[in-house]
This record gives C-alpha cells, structure tokens and sequence, in this order.
C-alpha cells in the first residue's frame, strides 16, 4: 500500500488516499475514480509531501557503537594528552608500538595525518581514568 496526499483543484481541501501502488494511482486517477471528499470533484492532483521515513530509535544505535568502542578499547592504554607525541614516537620507531588512545588538539591530528602517522578519531568521546564517577 502507498498513501499520497492529494489537493483538491477546486476546492483546495488536501487529504490522503491509500493506493495498492502509484500505477494503481494512476489507473483510477485517469478513470476519475480518485474525488476530493470534501466536494466530490476530480480534479485532484498529488500534493507535495514529505517521505514517510519510520523513526529508528538512535539510542539503540549509539549504545552498539558505545560497546564496540568500549571493546576496542579495553586493550589500549589511555596517554591522554601525549598522544601525539607517543603516536609519533612509534610511528618513527623511538618506542615500541602498542595499542593507545588519548586526547590531541585539531592542529596536532592534522599534523600527524599529514606526516603519514596512522591514527583514527574515536565515534565517541572517552572519560579519561581518574574522572568516571
């Protein structure tokens, strides 16, 4: 089933119709089968409507990506905000690599992505430890 939502030409009323499909729609249409209820003309013509997405509920969602971060995570060690500087340390092979997260400024990502250093934004923010409550 789809629902249009329909003007009236004549009297300017706009209401909705239920169609197996919008060639059914069509059909009927060109049969003047298709009349405004509220004056029984035909000269009707598709209003313009917004698509009718269904809702999702985001928080379901956001709690997915939250356990999967919290996964990646659990074995990664928080340098917070010597991040940068530890992730180029390894890049460059000054310290042994190992899996870190922690806190960088704009200019410093930036930085780091332009010298070719592989580091990646979290979906999430991440409370460093010592601060959860």
């Amino acid at each position: 089933m789809i629902v249009f939502d329909l003007h009236c030409l004549d009297s300017g009323e706009t209401f909705e119709a239920w169609f197996r499909s919008s060639a059914d729609y069509e059909d009927q249409k060109a049969a003047g089968l298709v009349q405004c209820p509220f004056c029984d003309s035909s000269r009707v013509a598709k209003a313009p409507m917004a698509p009718r997405v269904p809702r999702k509920s985001s928080g379901a969602a956001l709690a997915k990506i939250a356990a999967m971060q919290a996964e990646a995570l659990k074995d990664s060690r928080w340098v917070g905000d010597r991040f940068a500087e530890t992730a180029r340390a390894m890049h460059s092979g000054e310290i042994a690599p190992e899996q870190v997260h922690g806190q960088a400024t704009l200019a410093e990502a930036r930085s780091l992505a332009e010298d070719g250093v592989p580091v990646a934004p979290l979906p999430l923010p991440v409370v460093p430890p010592g601060e959860v409550n």
